[in-house]
């Protein structure tokens, strides 16, 4: 399950996206986070699965492509293509926690989206 109480973490440095929203999700310390991770650098999608499922987060085995907001399920790991490149943000409980661009209440600019549903 993700943190009750999450608290929006920009990321330390712009290939910590991932990073960010892990530590949102678990409610752990991102220092922490990158130690388990293994790198300072970009994240993959097995990285992520392997990381909440330390911390008792299911991710959905299917990625979703989604355009409105609407069709999110009430939490989801999201995978973005940025005009900078492909990003990972957060959505839980009708907001973005984007590592990028704050706390938001619509998708962050992006040209296509997918989500894996968190539990």
């Amino acid at each position: 399950m993700i943190a009750k109480n999450i608290k929006h973490i920009f990321e330390p440095t712009p290939l910590q996206c991932g990073q960010a929203v892990l530590a949102m999700a678990t409610g752990i310390d991102i220092k922490e986070i990158v130690k388990l991770c293994g790198t300072e650098n970009e994240t993959d999608l097995k990285t992520m699965r392997l990381i909440f499922a330390h911390f008792g987060i299911s991710v959905g085995n299917e990625r979703i492509a989604v355009c409105k907001k609407e069709q999110l399920p009430k939490a989801a790991l999201l995978s973005l293509e940025t005009p900078k490149c492909w990003h990972w943000s957060l959505y839980a409980c009708g907001k973005f926690y984007d590592p990028e661009y704050g706390l938001i209440d619509d998708f962050p600019p992006s040209a296509r989206r997918y989500y894996w549903e968190l539990k």
